[in-house]
């Protein structure tokens, strides 16, 4: 594909940045994937700079793959998603970024992911990956919950599974905790022997790191152990809590997108899983229904 294709905005690009990853994704006017690449995390919460690092990368990886290069962004619509921009500080930040694009247009990845679940249409959404948040749109109404950041929230996440778990680890470990499983999976999984090795490899670092953990805990907690169980079993408690905040709003639809979102199913309130319909597009294409619908305005 030529670059004098490309001209008068005739390619889209969706990004969606999250705690764990970015990805782009290039779509041509009649939304045909020509390409799509993921880089490393882009929450400006941990940093502006990494953050322009990664949608940089992804987006450059998304063209290659088209087979185009950086220089075709200026012909190219933008949309992104972001975790972190619903802090106004943040927000403002991103929005002086002198972005090599022709246009970009810049949201919460909820309200992208909510776009992209529903086609462009009203609905609720919940992410559950690494951290945790929930949206709703019904008309000129919106709702949006969770998505504080780790470790101050994010409840019922792959961190927050992953915190408690090594929390509750540590009692064991000291003596003042019911005997888990946990223990030595947590011990494998870092590749330590004892609490001072877990406190090693797990003081101060990111949501994502304690994310990696959280498949483990919740394999843990089907296989009957007792703290396993009461930590999933609090997290599909908030999760569901959550559901039914956005259910109030009415959204016709209702969707959960995320790596733990199929995990999470048995641990969440039967009314809850029952009003789940499948996403109709990725949150990229999500952003670029944001995009379009700016564009028109």
């Amino acid at each position: 594909m030529g670059l004098h294709q490309n001209k008068k905005g005739q390619l889209y690009l969706g990004i969606d940045g999250g705690g764990s990853k970015c990805r782009a994704t290039l779509y041509d006017s009649g939304d045909r994937v020509l390409g799509t690449a993921v880089a490393g995390r882009a929450n400006p919460l941990f940093g502006v700079e990494a953050t322009l690092a990664s949608i940089l990368a992804a987006t450059e990886g998304a063209l290659i793959e088209a087979g185009l290069s950086m220089a075709a962004c200026s012909d190219i619509n933008a949309g992104m998603g972001l975790a972190g921009v619903n802090v106004p500080g943040l927000m403002a930040q991103m929005r002086q970024w002198q972005h090599p694009f022709a246009h970009l247009f810049i949201t919460s990845d909820l309200h992208t992911a909510c776009l992209g679940a529903h086609g462009g249409g009203e609905g609720a959404v919940i992410i559950t990956g690494t951290g945790s948040c929930g949206f709703a749109q019904v008309g000129d109404a919106r709702l949006s919950l969770g998505g504080h950041g780790f470790a101050l929230g994010d409840k019922g996440s792959g961190a927050w599974l992953g915190l408690k778990a090594a929390e509750q680890v540590l009692l064991t470990l000291d003596g003042f905790g019911q005997a888990t499983a946990l223990e030595a999976r947590l011990l494998a999984h870092l590749g330590v022997e004892d609490a001072l090795g877990i406190v090693s490899r797990l003081a101060g670092q990111s949501s994502a790191t304690f994310a990696a953990f959280a498949r483990d805990v919740l394999e843990t907690a089907a296989a009957g152990d007792a703290i396993a169980n009461a930590i999933v079993t609090e997290g599909g408690a908030y999760i569901s809590a959550m559901a039914k905040r956005l259910f109030e709003l009415q959204p016709p639809r209702f969707s959960m997108i995320g790596g733990l979102a199929e995990p999470l199913r048995p641990w969440l309130d039967g009314d809850v899983v029952a009003r789940l319909s499948p996403t109709l597009a990725p949150p990229e294409y999500g952003a670029v229904l944001y995009a379009r619908q700016q564009l028109t305005q």
